[in-house]
């Protein structure tokens, strides 16, 4: 039998040599190990800088937030008193108290064009179902009619209107700015017919609370505005109704196969965006006490469409900020005070819209876009490509 090696036992080392046994054999951490010590620093400050400021350079609301912002900074320092506040039997006036007060029409009127826009639609027939609705509520009430049912009747042809709309671009797919410049063009004339040309004065003291009434300080109008904006805003973010439009808008045809019903949803954009109209013109016939079928709502369209583009909104649909439209909304009537205020001519603050429309369509142009970070990514001159 072959003889069993020796078994050599290992001596244990002294304690001075086991310390530099240690010491001269280097263990690589484990990666947990070194995940753990990179969570345990703490962050400098510029990540912690980065880590704010991404998300809030990224928000939609950024923008128009900004731009609001730099016109209340100029109208606080060329309009002297401009911040003054004011209360006079418990109601607040002030000049922003007034910018709110006669932005509330259009902020109506913008939060129903967000969603047409979202569908890839667009409603040029805003202003005159203004003028119907005004006219309709006018005539009513000095027919001795109940407030209720003048508004309920107002509204109500508002939402015929709507109907026409979104039959003819939804049911018969007619291009949405031709199938509205329809009724842009004959409800203006049916409301002049209603109101026999003339400019409907009313009398009725209750009349007036909706446009010029306060309720806790604040205008009637604007709790509106807040109401209407808090109901559409929980339909759309509660439920699948904001997603949907958000899918009819980006691709229709994807959607109908997906089974959306995209008729009924663009049919119910434009009727929602006309009975936001009706209310507005509601709103305008309060304040001025009259109803004038001529000139109420004239070219609130395109403040509306406006309003939206510079909220973040895109033409092209699928696109939609509610916030963003009503932030819009203010920009321009803040614009148009800050004009009248200056004294500057009223036909500049047209060229002005014009100037923004213009930049609006060009920075939302993909080619634009693309020349754009073309010559960003050119060399400089003399440098390396």
């Amino acid at each position: 039998m072959a003889e069993k090696p020796p078994v050599i036992e290992s001596l244990p080392l002294p304690p001075k040599d086991a310390a530099v046994v240690a010491a001269s054999v280097s263990v690589p951490p484990s990666p947990a190990r070194a995940d753990s010590a990179a969570r345990q620093q703490p962050p400098s400050n510029s990540t912690l800088w980065q880590a704010w400021l991404t998300p809030l350079r990224e928000h939609p609301l950024l923008r128009p937030v900004v731009a609001l912002a730099l016109l209340l900074l100029v109208d606080v320092i060329f309009l002297p008193g401009f911040l003054h506040l004011e209360i006079k039997d418990g109601h607040l006036y002030g000049p922003l108290i007034d910018i709110l007060n006669r932005a509330a029409p259009l902020m109506l009127a913008s939060l129903g064009m967000s969603l047409v826009i979202a569908t890839r639609g667009i409603d040029v027939s805003i202003g005159a179902v203004v003028a119907i609705a005004a006219t309709v509520a006018a005539v009513l009430v000095n027919a001795k009619q109940p407030l209720p049912v003048a508004y309920a009747a107002a509204l109500g042809t508002a939402l015929l209107c709507g109907a026409w709309n979104g039959i003819l671009v939804a049911g018969l797919k007619l291009q949405p700015i031709i199938a509205t410049l329809i009724l842009m063009v004959a409800g203006r004339g049916l409301a002049q017919l209603m109101a026999d040309g003339q400019i409907i004065t009313v009398y009725e003291p209750s009349f007036f609370v909706l446009g010029s009434g306060y309720l806790l300080g604040l205008p009637v109008s604007l709790w509106v505005v807040v109401a209407v904006a808090l109901i559409t805003t929980t339909l759309l973010k509660k439920t699948a109704l904001g997603l949907f439009i958000q899918a009819v808008g980006l691709n229709p045809v994807a959607s109908r196969l997906a089974g959306l019903r995209t008729v009924t949803l663009i049919f119910g954009c434009y009727v929602f965006a006309a009975i936001c109209a009706g209310a507005a013109g509601l709103m305008i016939a309060s304040n001025i006490k009259s109803a004038d079928a001529n000139n109420a709502g004239l070219l609130l369209e395109l403040d509306a469409i406006l309003a939206v583009t510079l909220g973040g909104a895109s033409l092209a649909g699928g696109k939609y900020h509610l916030a963003g439209s009503l932030v819009g909304a203010l920009i321009i009537q803040t614009l148009t005070t800050t004009i009248y205020s200056l004294g500057v001519p009223p036909e500049v603050n047209m060229v002005v819209k014009a100037l923004v429309v213009f930049l609006l369509c060009i920075l939302q142009s993909n080619e634009w876009r693309a020349m754009l970070r073309r010559w960003t990514r050119r060399s400089p001159p003399g440098g390396r490509a």
